[in-house]
């Protein structure tokens, strides 16, 4: 069965989101931890269980989590 709710009304993933620039400016994250630190914001959630349920495959929330991402360095 596939899941065809986005991480875009997820609540949890939201707040990761906004909580993602302070994040990165403490550690200077690159984009692969920066996506380990947002799925293990998301922890316990059905996006965690395997490859199926991941941040990867949901190509909006990808983009919103890649754009916060550049957007804190770039500012």
């Amino acid at each position: 069965m596939t899941n065809k709710t986005s991480l875009l009304t997820d609540s949890t993933f939201l707040q990761a989101l906004a909580d993602l620039p302070a994040f990165l400016l403490s550690t200077d994250a690159d984009l692969d931890m920066a996506y380990d630190w947002v799925m293990e914001q998301l922890q316990p959630s059905p996006w965690t269980r395997g490859a199926a349920g991941s941040l990867a495959n949901d190509e909006k929330a990808f983009d919103l989590f890649y754009d916060v991402y550049h957007e804190t360095f770039d500012a």
